[in-house]
């Protein structure tokens, strides 16, 4: 029975639409009903009911009944696939949302083991927030996400990858005193810190909004590259990881703050959807977690 016709049936099932589906698998909408037609005529049975409107494609009781040895067989042949270490069979596109604080950290190191593992694979890179990377995850726009998680939602696997410690850094030039500060002394600048939509941002506008005094001011962004050039260039003070500041606190340009509260480390997962199974995904997230486990020890200590 051919694969790829197995393979559509189960996207469109999930996705509900050939359109989606055709998007999914680079394809065209009509290779994609031809394949769901060529499929009805080998089993004998209507899969899907076609209005022909914007209504999505909802499967027949016989396709509901279908589905499941559908989505066994697909997964079996991957599991034969990768008991053969066939490391050639994975082909294709990993669509691929990343956080920008692991850009900056190991992954080099995992898309180089995944081109040395899986050298037929094309990669389609998004580096972007977390809260938008686990929509994408949720609409399966994105294969895989390198993210703060984990993300609580039905048939998302998420796997632990890594912790960065977060730390208050500013410019020398705001000649803060070299003791133990308080959050009410920081506010006379601007907080530098990372987009509305993240849960470090979240966590750090609530704290300052349980001080008595001045409302402080935050100058939110969703690049950590532009957060650290403000921090360096003395326009307020920033919150960043450990990880991607060593060489600024090494030259001097930036220095750690002594405070009295700081923000919990960001903890990071690979996630991606298991419905329908994604075997591109499923073999990725181990190069990840062994590239983010080689990192943190090397250096976090």
């Amino acid at each position: 029975m051919n694969y790829k016709r197995l393979e559509t049936f189960v996207w469109v099932a999930t996705l509900g639409s050939f359109r989606k589906t055709a998007e999914r698998l680079h394809t065209t909408q009509p290779a994609i009903s031809a394949r769901i037609t060529g499929l009805e005529s080998d089993l004998g049975v209507k899969l899907f009911e076609r209005d022909g409107g914007s209504s999505p494609i909802i499967l027949t009781s016989k396709g509901k009944e279908l589905l499941p040895y559908v989505e066994k067989i697909l997964y079996q042949t991957e599991q034969l696939r990768k008991r053969a270490e066939i490391s050639t069979a994975y082909s294709g596109v990993l669509r691929l949302g990343v956080s920008e604080t692991i850009v900056h950290t190991w992954l080099p190191d995992f898309l180089s083991r995944l081109h040395k593992n899986m050298p037929n694979l094309d990669v389609e890179m998004t580096v972007d927030i977390s809260s938008t990377l686990a929509v994408a995850l949720k609409e399966r726009t994105l294969d895989l996400g390198l993210l703060m998680g984990p993300i609580s939602e039905p048939n998302i696997v998420n796997r632990k990858l890594c912790t960065f410690p977060l730390s208050w850094v500013a410019s020398p030039n705001l000649d803060l005193p070299d003791r133990l500060l308080y959050l009410e002394e920081l506010t006379q600048w601007p907080i530098i810190t990372y987009a509305k939509a993240t849960g470090p941002y979240v966590e750090i506008n609530q704290k300052f909004r349980e001080l008595e005094g001045p409302a402080v001011h935050f100058f939110a962004s969703t690049s950590l590259s532009a957060c650290r050039s403000l921090a360096i260039d003395a326009v307020g003070i920033s919150t960043l990881p450990d990880v991607i500041i060593g060489k600024e606190l090494e030259r001097g340009t930036l220095k750690k703050l002594r405070t009295i509260w700081s923000p919990s480390p960001l903890k990071f997962t690979a996630s991606y959807s298991n419905d329908p199974f994604n075997p591109l995904a499923e073999v990725a997230v181990e190069f990840a977690v062994q590239a983010a486990q080689e990192y943190e020890r090397k250096n976090i200590r």
